[in-house]
């Protein structure tokens, strides 16, 4: 689907990360001279789409060129990430990454290395919080009441999921490791689509971005029991996990915009500065707090972003550890 706005150890990781980085291909001064691709790994409606989406709307004013959006959902995120990978390093099909990136590798079989063969660009935006999702009208006010239930009826309770190997089955896993549960995660093409399943009826709850949530609970759709971040998000009336009991369950997310590899350093340079001037803009900025994002730290070069991809690709493989029973791990 297309849509018209106008890419061992942590200091090993750092170092190919480093190498790589510093390994463009010949530049072309004319970039960019035609349409430009962000792809998204996931449905339409989720947390890297709708990022990606707002940045295209601004970055396009700077680059002079319209940027068309490409959904490419499947494999928890591989298939969008597959196929940038494989693309020419020319500044013209590029990743809207998003924190699947640096989970599935502790999962899922991955043809490539995301932390050192893609091209950091920098973040679109850091958050929105991960919250824990039931249908408005649930019986369950609490995360105690839910828990009470999944207990006294095993194998009866589901989850929506946006693939096996991202943030919403990884919680679900951690959830059930710690309060030795059975919840069963149930994979849909994005995290749009998860959270309209609760919406539906057709699962028991999600654990959603709250970017997702934030529309469904003013409409008065969904109820947030939980925040599985390391603090309250302003304006949500629910505790987090770690007041809960549940220490450690940080799910923040992030988005942000990489590169085939070996993608020439003057074409990193003008998306670079497109990208920082977009993520400047106070209406940008408006527009993804009123999704509980916030704008990425003052230093948002490509350089920084690959040590922040690095680190979280180390963080993420110790989260992994905590939750064994996530589908298709290794």
């Amino acid at each position: 689907m297309k849509t018209y706005f106008t890419k061992a150890t942590l200091a090993g990781l750092t170092a190919l990360a480093a190498a790589t980085f510093a390994a463009p291909a010949q530049a072309d001064s004319s970039y960019p001279n035609r349409p430009i691709t962000f792809v998204v790994s996931f449905a339409p409606g989720g947390l890297s789409d709708t990022g990606a989406r707002l940045v295209a709307a601004e970055m396009t004013k700077y680059l002079g060129q319209p940027i068309v959006i490409e959904n490419k959902p499947g494999a928890s995120g591989v298939n969008g990430g597959s196929l940038v990978w494989r693309a020419e390093p020319d500044g013209y099909t590029l990743l809207a990454s998003a924190i699947s990136e640096v989970q599935n590798l502790h999962y899922l079989k991955v043809p490539y290395k995301f932390a050192s063969e893609f091209t950091p660009i920098g973040k679109i935006a850091d958050g929105p919080a991960t919250v824990l999702i039931v249908k408005a009208d649930s019986p369950f006010k609490t995360l105690d009441d839910l828990l009470k239930y999944v207990k006294a009826n095993p194998g009866k309770t589901n989850f929506a999921t946006s693939g096996p190997a991202t943030t919403p089955a990884i919680a679900i896993a951690q959830l059930n490791s710690i309060a030795k549960t059975d919840i069963v995660g149930v994979a849909y093409r994005g995290s749009g689509p998860a959270a309209a399943a609760v919406v539906s009826g057709d699962v028991t709850g999600a654990f959603t971005f709250n970017s997702i949530a934030t529309p469904l609970v003013e409409n008065k759709q969904v109820r947030i029991l939980a925040v599985a971040s390391g603090k309250r998000i302003e304006g949500v009336d629910a505790p987090t996990m770690e007041e809960l009991g549940y220490k450690d369950f940080d799910h923040d997310a992030f988005v942000g915009l990489s590169g085939p590899p070996n993608l020439p350093k003057d074409v990193v340079a003008k998306l670079s500065d497109a990208l920082n001037k977009s993520v400047r803009d106070p209406e940008f900025i408006a527009k993804i707090k009123r999704l509980g994002m916030v704008p990425p730290p003052a230093n948002n070069s490509p350089e920084a972003f690959r040590d922040y991809i690095v680190k979280e690709t180390a963080r993420q493989g110790e989260l992994a550890k905590l939750a064994p029973a996530v589908l298709n791990k290794k």
